[in-house]
């Protein structure tokens, strides 16, 4: 039913202004639009609807997550731009700093600033 339609992620954020600028600025997503209910960012042939909403941040699990080619480097450039990261003791995995090394596969992840939980790495 929905396997041809296409998907994106969609944020809330209490203030707006502040997820346009770590969306737009910190993350350096592309701006496509603003309407009143939103901004929509692309990124790597997806998109982002970020909005408005009292109940961001509530959740506990990861809300977006991008595949990047090279997560350690990645890491080091969002740290330079102050973004926190987290560490997480899961099984089967091994860590390196920030990453997080489950097989072949690489992970880390991050909060915006109303505590959205945002994930990178090399494959999914």
């Amino acid at each position: 039913m929905l396997g041809q339609s296409r998907v994106y992620a969609s944020v809330a954020v209490n203030d707006i202004e502040k997820g346009k600028e770590f969306y737009g600025n910190t993350l350096g997503l592309e701006f496509v639009r603003e309407n009143p209910g939103g901004v929509e960012y692309a990124s790597g042939g997806g998109n982002i609807f970020v909005y408005a909403s009292q109940t961001a941040g509530t959740g506990e699990a990861t809300v977006a997550f991008w595949v990047v080619d090279d997560v350690a480097a990645t890491v080091e450039a969002l740290i330079a731009k102050d973004v926190k990261f987290f560490e997480y003791d899961m099984p089967g995995s091994e860590r390196d700093g920030y990453v997080h090394k489950m097989g072949p596969m690489e992970g880390a992840w991050f909060a915006d600033p109303d505590g959205n939980i945002l994930g990178l790495g090399n494959a999914m």
